[in-house]
């Protein structure tokens, strides 16, 4: 009879009985007006939405939302409905919804809990107002708890509710570190977890389960507590059900952020996810399709990130027997961009301790490099030339490597890319150089006489926009002198405008290029004077060197080889006369009774020469 009875009334009707409601109506009648605008919501949300807005009835829906009252279930529904639109969720906030909502939550009630979850999700949504109120109100709290007791249930109307209140949490926190913290700290991430383990065949929670580990796992807190858990395992179990590319893509949404962290990197290699990401690699390489080409990427990117933490990237290098070490080898000489990319970048993972990097010199993979860039050198790809001279840069640090990669042409392949443009693959290749020929006296001294090699550098010494590159190209530039002491390569930096740079590069902020500067200085001054005193004295290399040496922030180290520096430059007649109209002998003296005996002993020898000078 009642159906019949719902069906005369018209919205206008239901709105305005609603509105004059109070204790004198029976529940039919209010079960009648709330029916007939949960039908209308139903047909036209947006515009029954509206109406309910203009006609004040959301003020009455407060008084409603009781427990006792059997109409509480449907008015929390009409909510949930009304809260779907953005411009409904601020005007649900201000007519004092929340509060009697969050009581709700305390309910015995499944359908009244059920209906409350939707409610306080939607009105949560995107919105600031919606979320400072259900935090005011204390209503994560009680959802947190819900989903803890429900936790073990398996039955469809617990999953449902569950599903509810994981969707809640994650309009309440979603893009709001403050909220996401305050979950972390109730406990939720252990819950979410046990969750995902127990409701696995349930598609709609699990996905719940995973958005909301999306939103958690960005916070560095969250990833403390995330490895506390068996989260690698359930994901990887889950991963290797999945089919779908969508369902595939948001455990890797996961999987990103929380390998970040070092301890879950090692959880993850042990729960068997490299064997899941280099099957992906194996059936996407050859294809075309969008998922598959967008799957290579995400799964070959997780790779090279697992291989960031020492620990999980030693695991899978098994002493350069492992496995996967052998399957990541054989990307670099593939087809596919993006596989060459991540197998470049794994190789300079790989190379991060001097044992790892002898064994990959000793077997080949300098040549599978060299080959790689030689493929990239006309209009190439600049993530790929990054990555690779990256890699040779790292496989260069041992000094047993240096003269077995210079004997393989690693100097003359990386010399090709001189001519780039590219800021990264500029600032790679100066390292790659640089460490080649670190203590390799013949490579300095046939790099520094490379006069379009000093001239590029010289040009990069002025790239203000780019400080790494800038940076670089002056530490090169020292190298080459410090390692070859040759009087040819002096000439080259001179003739090339070099020497300016060399003395700004004694004012660097960082002690280490100081200190390399003032020692290619010195060598300078040992072997070449006279060739570039003229430089010495426009770069203002004596006034400099004062006030290094009166500066007491100057590190010792910088005040020995700034002292050394001035008894080489006595030996120039206008470089001498700077140095005894400056007054050194007074800042010298004082250096006598540093704390720092090398630089006291210095500071008597360098007085002593001064002295005589005079």
């Amino acid at each position: 009879m009642l159906v019949s009875v719902i069906s005369n009334y018209n919205l206008s009707d239901a709105l305005k009985k609603l509105k004059i409601t109070t204790t004198d109506s029976t529940a039919d009648s209010l079960e009648g007006c709330l029916d007939c605008l949960l039908q209308a919501l139903a047909q036209n949300n947006m515009e029954t939405s509206e109406k309910i807005q203009k006609s004040g009835v959301l003020q009455v829906f407060a008084g409603l939302l009781t427990p006792q009252s059997s109409c509480t279930a449907k008015v929390a529904n009409i909510i949930a409905e009304v809260a779907r639109n953005e411009f409904m969720r601020n005007p649900c906030v201000d007519a004092g919804l929340i509060p009697p909502l969050v009581q709700l939550l305390n309910c015995k009630d499944q359908e009244v809990l059920l209906q409350t979850g939707r409610a306080l999700g939607n009105i949560c949504y995107d919105s600031h107002e919606g979320r400072n109120a259900v935090d005011h109100a204390g209503g994560a709290h009680i959802v947190v708890d819900h989903i803890r007791s429900l936790c073990s249930k398996t039955d469809p109307a617990s999953e449902k509710l569950l599903t509810v209140f994981c969707g809640m949490l994650m309009n309440y926190s979603n893009e709001n570190d403050t909220l996401q913290s305050q979950l972390i700290n109730m406990g939720v991430i252990p819950t979410l977890v046990k969750l995902l383990g127990i409701h696995c065949q349930n598609a709609a929670l699990t996905e719940m389960c995973l958005v909301a580990f999306g939103n958690l796992a960005e916070l560095e807190s969250s990833k403390e507590q995330f490895a506390y858990t068996n989260i690698a395992e359930e994901l990887v179990k889950l991963f290797k059900k999945q089919i779908e590319h969508d369902k595939k893509e948001m455990i890797f949404e996961v999987l990103a952020p929380l390998a970040e962290n070092d301890v879950i990197k090692l959880q993850l290699v042990e729960a068997g996810l490299v064997e899941c990401l280099l099957e992906i690699v194996q059936k996407t390489v050859d294809s075309d399709k969008e998922d598959d080409i967008a799957e290579l990427k995400t799964a070959s990117d997780l790779m090279v990130l697992l291989l960031l933490g020492d620990e999980s990237m030693q695991k899978l290098f098994e002493g350069g027997k492992g496995s996967v070490f052998q399957r990541v080898l054989s990307w670099i000489p593939s087809n596919s961009h993006q596989l060459q990319l991540a197998g470049a970048l794994a190789i300079a993972n790989f190379a991060r301790n001097d044992g790892n990097c002898i064994h990959m010199v000793d077997n080949g993979i300098v040549q599978k490099l060299m080959d790689l860039l030689d493929r990239h050198v006309e209009d190439g790809n600049v993530t790929v030339q990054h990555a690779a001279l990256s890699a040779l840069r790292n496989l260069a640090i041992p000094v047993v490597n240096k003269a077995k990669m210079l004997s393989a042409g690693v100097a003359e392949a990386v010399l090709k890319f001189l001519r780039s443009e590219m800021p990264p693959v500029q600032f790679k290749l100066l390292g790659t150089l640089r460490m080649l020929i670190d203590a390799q006296a013949e490579a300095a001294e046939q790099l520094g006489k490379n006069v379009k090699l000093v001239e590029r550098l010289v040009e990069w010494c002025e790239a203000k926009d780019h400080a790494g590159v800038m940076g670089e190209s002056n530490r090169l530039l020292s190298a080459l002198i410090r390692h070859s002491k040759s009087k040819d390569v002096i000439r080259t930096i001179v003739q090339s405008g070099g020497i300016k740079h060399l003395v700004t590069m004694a004012t660097s902020e960082h002690v280490i290029m100081q200190n390399e500067a003032l020692v290619a200085l010195a060598l300078i001054a040992a072997l070449e004077l006279v060739t570039a005193e003229k430089d010495l004295e426009n770069a203002q290399l004596v006034q400099i060197l004062h006030r290094l040496l009166s500066d007491d922030r100057s590190a010792p180290e910088i005040k020995y080889n700034s002292m050394v520096l001035i008894c080489a430059l006595i030996g120039s007649e206008p470089l001498q006369k700077e140095v005894q109209s400056m007054a050194f002998l007074e800042v010298v003296s004082k250096l006598r009774s540093h704390e720092n005996k090398t630089v006291a002993q210095q500071a008597s020898l360098t007085e002593q020469r001064l002295a005589v000078e005079s």
